[in-house]
């Protein structure tokens, strides 16, 4: 059945967005309501009353029975507990009711969510509130209503409240420094299009390797004879299979008004990518995280497992998440949009600095905020930017800052066109600058790509610190240019200034040279390779001081943060562990053993008839040799585990430093093994087998 001509019916079907509200709400209680979303102001419970029981009836409508606050605790995934809507009668039957106060607040338990020493276990309550800039859906039977979370007392616990804080707080500096330049803007909104990277393999191999189950990467697999060096999977034709699932999740996400736009085989085998239309940051976090639990439950229905792991096999290229941000005013205009004469736009060029600005001081944020054990494998592994954070802007913006710093007038590049010498090809309008994937922080031409987030990664983490970096710098350039006498002179001079005083942290070059780690550090630019290495910055007084400043963060809830952090990280290894002991034990080395006796018992009847077996004999020893060896890293890594500290404070840095060279070890040797035994007597699916399925 052809659905093309029906996407515009299909787009936003289970959303009780703007169109629906408008359709089945009171005049004055859809303004109220478009009021309270324009301006967060809080909402009258009168007007929540009249809006649940809409919702509610709409809700119905779609199949729904039941109703969720959908919220997105320190975990990083979203949680929900679903309620019916049905109210008990004296006859004995029921209503289907939904009250305001139920759609403004819930009480889920908060004793098992993370809480960094927040919360007690015993302090069980906690409060979710409904976010009415994020619209509710209808899924598989029950209204979803996005909400924030916080527990008794008023901690924030989840990702979305610093978020919509964050957004807050960008939007007030931002319109400060707007209202400098003569304009009236009441809000200034941060977009974000997340590109989403992802594997798929078959659901039969998944299920025979435990290491996929529990940790959601490949700890064993030597490489096959084919990775993707001949670069023929990237963009290349796709398979029915995968070509059906794509076309099931477009529909999913279209109905639950997610802006799928994008889809594309990826470099890695098995691997692909989806990327959506620009949303409002909050929404497209929200959107970000419906994806990929539909990409989860689209894949099932096609024998198909999604890994979302950023390095599920080793040797190929991991996933990650591209975060491309922008700036936009209430009346729709790009501020990082340069225009025709970015050299001579002045307000483009002062926004701009205040990201460069911002980038430089607080690059020790955003480095925390794509950190986890997982992205660990993948930055700076010739497949994703290097964990030292740099800006590329382009040859014409580059050179248009050297010229301020200089106080010289710049000529703006004319626009050239390609003629590509094949008569029937029209010429080909030439971008003013090139494209650099290397780079971790990118401009791209009326956006920046922050390249690090890595796949399983909440966008709300890295857009928090990057919407409050740059409030904070937008605050410092609005002081200084409101108290000035001549604004002309006063900006010009700021700009010059501060773009002379970060201009280090702008690399136009190839970030996977082994040059530039040398060359950032004679720059003054931090390379925290790993999570260890970037969690103690996460408290330093600069950066708390920035969130408490903006009304972000408190002190302690930065604190409860970093606590997370180092625990999620620590907690990931330990299962990584545990779970390369239990494959060892009870997969690999027996096996191994196993394939080596039915090699001596050929040997011994080899023998027995007077026959010599010199080959067969050889492998025995051989893979006696190699399984001692790894037996004894098997006790190895029994042993640091084992010997592993319980405080947050060490323990990060001994799993990196002690327990993962232990794992490495281990299955060095494994994967040798693996090349030694037949495969009949292999426990677990191969590379070969996983990666190049039919």
């Amino acid at each position: 059945m052809n659905t093309t001509c029906k996407v515009p019916e299909l787009f936003g079907s289970m959303v009780f967005n703007e169109s629906v509200m408008k359709d089945r709400l009171p005049k004055d209680t859809f303004r109220a309501l478009k009021k309270t979303i324009r301006e967060g102001l809080p909402l009258d419970e009168a007007v929540a009353n009249v809006v649940a029981s809409a919702m509610k009836d709409w809700a119905l409508s779609k199949g729904a029975t039941h109703f969720t606050h959908w919220f997105q605790p320190m975990t990083g995934i979203p949680a929900e507990k679903h309620d019916s809507f049905i109210s008990p009668n004296d006859d004995g039957t029921v209503l289907m009711e939904f009250s305001g106060k139920e759609l403004i607040k819930g009480e889920p338990d908060a004793s098992s969510f993370p809480s960094g020493g927040l919360r007690a276990t015993f302090e069980a309550r906690g409060y979710t509130a409904w976010d009415p800039t994020s619209y509710a859906f209808v899924k598989d039977g029950t209204l979803y209503i996005p909400t924030a979370f916080c527990s008794y007392n008023g901690e924030i616990l989840d990702k979305k409240t610093p978020l919509l804080r964050s957004m807050d707080a960008i939007s007030k500096q931002a319109c400060r420094v707007l209202k400098l330049f003569g304009k009236d803007c009441k809000r200034v909104t941060t977009t974000v299009g997340p590109e989403q990277e992802y594997f798929l393999i078959n659901e039969s191999d998944y299920k025979q390797r435990e290491d996929l189950i529990l940790t959601g990467r490949t700890l064993f697999g030597a490489m096959p004879p084919k990775g993707q060096e001949m670069d023929d999977h990237y963009f290349g034709a796709i398979r029915p299979r995968v070509a059906a699932f794509m076309a099931e999740l477009d529909q999913e996400l279209w109905r639950l008004g997610v802006l799928s736009k994008t889809k594309h085989n990826e470099v890695a085998p098995c691997q692909h990518e989806l990327a959506p239309i620009f949303s409002t940051t909050n929404i497209a976090t929200d959107h970000n995280q419906l994806t990929m639990e539909t990409m989860k439950r689209v894949a099932k229905r096609h024998g198909f497992v999604c890994l979302l792991h950023e390095k599920p096999f080793d040797g190929v290229n991991g996933s990650g998440k591209h975060n491309n941000w922008s700036l936009s005013t209430d009346s729709g205009e790009n501020l990082l949009e340069p225009g025709s004469t970015p050299a001579s736009n002045k307000q483009f060029l002062l926004f701009l600095t205040a990201i460069i600005k911002a980038v430089d001081e607080y690059q020790d944020l955003l480095r925390i905020s794509v950190a986890s054990a997982g992205n660990d494998h993948r930055l700076g592994a010739n497949e994703a930017p290097p964990a030292i954070v740099s800006m590329f802007v382009g040859d014409e913006i580059e050179a248009i800052l050297e010229a301020i710093e200089a106080g010289q007038t710049h000529t703006d590049v004319d626009k050239t066109m390609m003629r590509i010498g094949v008569s029937v090809l029209p010429p080909i309008p030439k971008d003013t600058t090139d494209r650099n994937r290397t780079s971790p922080f990118a401009f791209t031409g009326n956006k920046f790509e922050f390249r690090m987030p890595g796949s399983t990664l909440n966008i709300a983490c890295t857009n928090i610190m990057l919407n409050t970096a740059v409030a904070e710098e937008l605050r410092q350039f609005a002081d200084e240019l409101s108290a000035a006498v001549d604004f002309d002179s006063a900006l010009a001079a700021l700009i010059q200034r501060e773009t002379k005083a970060h201009k280090h942290i702008i690399f136009n070059g190839n970030g996977y040279s082994e040059d530039w780690p040398a060359e950032a550090e004679k720059r003054g630019l931090l390379n925290l390779r790993s999570t260890p290495d970037a969690i103690p910055y996460y408290t330093s007084d600069k950066n708390v001081n920035l969130f408490q400043r903006h009304g972000v963060y408190t002190r302690i809830e930065m604190e409860s943060r970093c606590e997370i952090l180092a625990e999620e990280y620590v907690k990931t290894l330990h299962i990584e562990a545990l779970t390369m002991l239990d494959m060892l034990k009870k997969q690999i080395i027996p096996a191994v053993i196993a394939y080596s006796k039915d090699l001596a018992d050929t040997v011994a009847v080899k023998k027995s008839i007077g026959v010599d077996a010199p080959v067969e004999l050889a492998m025995v020893k051989a893979l006696t040799e190699k399984t001692a060896a790894l037996v004894e890293q098997q006790s190895n890594i029994e042993t640091v585990v084992l010997a592993a500290p319980a405080d947050s404070q060490t323990a990060p840095r001994y799993y990196h430093d002690t327990v993962i060279p232990a794992m490495e070890a281990a299955r060095k040797i494994a994967d040798e093994l693996e090349m030694m035994v037949g495969e009949a007597h292999w426990p677990i699916p191969t590379y070969s087998k996983i990666l190049y399925y039919v």
